[in-house]
C-alpha cells in the first residue's frame, strides 16, 4: 500500500510538472522553476569562466558575440511569436569565447549563458558556421533540455525534490546532477537516449533561429559535414549522446524547407 501510494504521488507530480517544447510539440518533464533555474546556471556559469582562460583575440571574441546577439533576437521574435514573451525574462544573454583550441565544442546553460571553445573556430569556416553553433545552443535554452534533464535526475535520484530544497540539503549531489544535466561527465543509462533526442530538436530549431537572423541554414549541412571529418573514430550511435553524423544529416535536410521559409521571409 506504501508503496502504490508513492508510486501514485510520483505520476501525479510528473503529470503537474509537464511543459511542450517549441516547434515539436513534445511533452517534457519539467519540475524545476524557470527562477531557481536560471540562479543555479548562472552561478554555476559564473565559476567557470572565472576558472577558464578567456580568448584575448579581440576580433574574434566580437564575432562571436555579434552572432550570439543576432541569434538571441532572433530566440526573443520566436519566443513572441509564439506567445510566449512573457519568457523572456528568463533570459540574461551573455557570450564568452574559451581560448582553447583543442577543444572543437559549444555550450548553453539556462538563462541564455553561452560559451564557444576557439577549437571550434576553424570549423566554423566564418559567421554562417558560427550561426550554426550558437543557433544550436541557444536552441538547448529555449527547449529547456537542461531543466528536463535536471527535472529527471531530481526523480531519479532524490525523489523529486524541489531544486532549492536539495542545493540546501544534497550540495554536493546536487551539483553532480548539475553536470550530468548539461552533458559533464555522462553515462551510459536510462537517460542517455534523452541527450540523443534533445540533440535532434536543437538542431531543428536552431535552424530556425539561424534563418530568422539571416544566416543561410543550409550552413548547417557542410558545418556538421566538417565535423564528423573532424571526429574521426567515435561510439556506436546507440552509445552517444549524440546522434550519428549520418543521421543528423539527414534530419537536418528533412527539416531544411522549414527553416528556409523564414529565411526567404
Amino acid at each position: 500500500m506504501v508503496r502504490r501510494a508513492f508510486l501514485l504521488a510520483l505520476v501525479a507530480l510528473l503529470l503537474a510538472g509537464c511543459a511542450t517544447v517549441p516547434v515539436t510539440g513534445r511533452r517534457q518533464l519539467s519540475l524545476v522553476p524557470q527562477t531557481e533555474l536560471t540562479s543555479v546556471a548562472a552561478e554555476s556559469y559564473r565559476q567557470f569562466i572565472s576558472e577558464s582562460k578567456l580568448s584575448d583575440d579581440a576580433r574574434e571574441t566580437a564575432k562571436v558575440v555579434e552572432v550570439g546577439r543576432k541569434i538571441a533576437n532572433s530566440a526573443e521574435t520566436f519566443l513572441r511569436s509564439r506567445g510566449l514573451e512573457g519568457d523572456i525574462r528568463h533570459y540574461n544573454w551573455e557570450f564568452n569565447l574559451i581560448d582553447d583550441d583543442e577543444t572543437a565544442n559549444a555550450f548553453c546553460v539556462s538563462g541564455g549563458k553561452i560559451a564557444v571553445y576557439t577549437g571550434i573556430l576553424p570549423i566554423a569556416r566564418g559567421d554562417e558556421g558560427l550561426a550554426v553553433v550558437v543557433a544550436h545552443e541557444v536552441a538547448h535554452a529555449l527547449a529547456n533540455h537542461g531543466g528536463e534533464r535536471m527535472s529527471q535526475l531530481l526523480v531519479a535520484e532524490l525523489g523529486g525534490m524541489a531544486l532549492a530544497r536539495a542545493v540546501e540539503k544534497e550540495p554536493q549531489k546536487t551539483q553532480e546532477l548539475w553536470k550530468l544535466a548539461y552533458g559533464i561527465g555522462a553515462q551510459v543509462g536510462v537517460l542517455l537516449p534523452y541527450s540523443r533526442q534533445h540533440e535532434a530538436e536543437a538542431d531543428r530549431i536552431g535552424l530556425i533561429l539561424m534563418a530568422q537572423a539571416g544566416y543561410n541554414p543550409e550552413a548547417a549541412i557542410p558545418f556538421w559535414q566538417r565535423m564528423t571529418a573532424e571526429g574521426g573514430a567515435r561510439p556506436p550511435e546507440f552509445l552517444s549522446t549524440h546522434p550519428a553524423p549520418e543521421t543528423r544529416i539527414d534530419k537536418i535536410r528533412e527539416h531544411l524547407p522549414e527553416a528556409l521559409e523564414y529565411y526567404r521571409r
